[in-house]
């Protein structure tokens, strides 16, 4: 299937009509952050084995470090979705740039085009937070896992205190802004609900004035 096959048959699933200013901003401002973000990104790729799925994929952030753990290990299936077709579009550049052999759709996280129980490990990098209906794509991830396979998950998450009133006051506005991240969404009471197993859930302190972030893995019981 060409790329431009996939992306037609990716919009008929389901993908957004997208946020080209944003798109475009998020690539030029990727940079920032990068540094704290790496050791994250390492830890979200740590030890994969056969068939990966990036839940959102965006521009590419989890390309470099999905290529050379790829690398290293020989034998990886990568996989990626990307509801929005503008970042979808740099996404498959960044992934010519990094010659990442990945199979990128156009498709949201709610409706999953792949079989049940098709992936090892499902990777969502900074992704719940923008996620229309949160509860239904645990629900997919859940479906596409085998038993046994893994979530793996970087969120940003509300904060306490006077912090956590502030970004309840800056939602919505950071919602358009932000196209579609909610600044407040608490993606671990989301998991905890899910029936996915949490094995392991850390908070990390970012960078001011960054909000608070957990990162952690689920796993799908047999």
């Amino acid at each position: 299937m060409t790329q431009r096959e996939r992306a037609d048959t990716g919009r008929a699933e389901g993908a957004i009509d997208g946020h080209p200013i944003f798109a475009a901003a998020y690539d030029r401002l990727g940079g920032i952050g990068e540094d704290f973000l790496r050791e994250h990104r390492r830890y979200l790729a740590r030890d994969l084995h056969g068939s990966v799925l990036d839940l959102g994929a965006g521009t590419g952030d989890m390309f470099p470090v999905l290529a050379r753990t790829a690398e290293s290990s020989g034998e990886l299936s990568i996989h990626g979705i990307e509801p929005d077709p503008h970042m979808e579009k740099r996404a498959e550049r960044a992934a010519r740039e990094e010659a990442l052999d990945i199979d990128l759709r156009l498709a949201r996280a709610e409706s999953l085009p792949y079989p049940d129980e098709s992936f090892d490990t499902v990777i969502a990098s900074l992704v719940f937070c923008t996620i229309a209906d949160p509860e239904r794509a645990f629900e997919e991830v859940h479906r596409v896992l085998r038993p046994g396979g893994e979530l793996r998950l970087l969120e940003h998450v509300r904060a306490s205190g006077f912090l956590g009133r502030a970004q309840d006051f800056l939602a919505p506005a950071w919602k358009v802004v932000g196209a579609g991240c909610h600044l407040n969404r608490n993606s671990e009471a989301l998991l905890a609900a899910a029936r996915l197993e949490m094995t392991e859930m850390e908070t990390i302190r970012a960078p001011p004035p960054a909000t608070p972030m957990i990162r952690g893995t689920a796993v799908k019981r047999s």
